[in-house]
């Protein structure tokens, strides 16, 4: 069986395991597991062996390993990259200018308003590079701060707190800058029953938690990767030859396993993918008069058929439009932008004082 990768926040992580024998439901509407996941299923991930800590500002070979956290080994692999991306052969400036003994307190405050993400990675980065670190969250995943709210608190030794302070920001700007667009384009969609999704335009390596951060910001996350779902795009349906053949190809060889989606660019591709037996019909790229004839044709079938059929509309979304988009009555609205082109938020890092 296929599985997702883990990488979740502890208090976010779902059960990883696909394809699920059941979807979920939300207000009469069969959604596949790729897009909501019920609370019911969030575990932790505990870590089968504790791994010893170490980081060397002096050596030539300076190593960055991370001891037990509550973080799959994707997420583990990609701190530890990060750090030593950053620290190299040494802090050489901490280390000429903080004395080894040194203990500081420090606060990271937000410089400007949205939503934040990514708080309990803050604190794995720092324990990452020292387990000393006492690391004390002021604000909640998924809450939204307002600019110069102080968002955690740090005790520790003053070279560590200093040279994990930029890997510990990027990671903090990156995910809830996520998280606060993701939250724009869900508020512009109040009050119109339509998801926000996401899609896999993710930076190669953040994907876990570049998803993680949508779902902070609202939204809900699209398939995570080839395995889990099958969408039927159009590259798919020139090699298969048509539609129909493809529908009727994959339908045959899942025999249910996996949710199954099929990507119309014109009405006469919606035609066929009804007359195929679609259930889930993306609608990538259409106009708007175009788009709004093609949800009532597969509305108009889902009724005389009697049977549900998802509709997703993507491609070409962003903050003017989707409101637009949402009231022609789709229940997904997929967006890349979510990912591919979010602005970072912005944090800092002060030491308010050291003995």
């Amino acid at each position: 069986m296929n599985q997702r990768p883990s990488g979740y926040e502890p208090d976010e992580l779902p059960d990883c395991s696909t394809p699920r024998s059941k979807g979920v439901y939300t207000k009469g509407l069969l959604i596949s597991q790729v897009i909501l996941i019920p609370s019911s299923l969030f575990r932790e991930i505990q870590l089968s062996k504790r791994e010893q800590h170490s980081y060397q500002l002096t050596s030539p070979g300076c190593q960055v390993i991370c001891y037990s956290m509550k973080w799959g080994p994707e997420v583990k692999q990609l701190i530890s990259r990060a750090l030593r991306e950053d620290i190299g052969t040494g802090d050489v400036t901490t280390e000429l200018l903080v004395n080894s003994r040194l203990k500081a307190r420090a606060v990271i405050y937000a410089k400007s308003s949205g939503v934040l993400a990514g708080i309990g990675l803050a604190e794995s980065v720092f324990k990452c590079l020292d387990k000393r670190i006492k690391f004390r969250s002021l604000r909640r995943n998924g809450q939204k701060i307002r600019k110069r709210d102080k968002v955690a608190e740090i005790v520790g030794p003053a070279r560590a707190i200093l040279t994990a302070e930029r890997t510990v920001l990027n990671f903090l700007q990156h995910l809830s800058g996520v998280a606060t667009l993701t939250s724009k384009f869900v508020e512009k969609v109040r009050n119109t029953k339509v998801i926000i999704c996401d899609t896999r335009k993710t930076t190669p390596g953040w994907r876990v938690l570049e998803k993680y951060a949508v779902r902070m910001g609202g939204g809900k996350n699209h398939r995570f990767g080839l395995y889990d779902q099958i969408l039927i795009k159009d590259n798919h349906i020139k090699a298969s030859g048509s539609i129909q053949k493809a529908i009727r190809l994959t339908v045959r060889q899942n025999r249910g396993k996996l949710s199954v989606e099929v990507e119309a660019s014109n009405l006469k591709e919606v035609q066929e993918a009804l007359s195929a037996g679609s259930g889930w019909i993306m609608l990538d790229n259409l106009t708007p008069s175009d788009t709004k004839k093609a949800i009532g044709l597969i509305r108009n079938c889902s009724k005389e058929k009697e049977r549900r059929i998802i509709i997703e509309v993507s491609g070409k979304v962003n903050l003017r439009n989707v409101r637009g988009l949402a009231k022609l009555g789709p229940d997904l609205i997929s967006v890349g932008q979510l990912t591919h082109s979010a602005p970072a938020s912005d944090f800092s890092l002060k030491i308010l004082e050291v003995w």
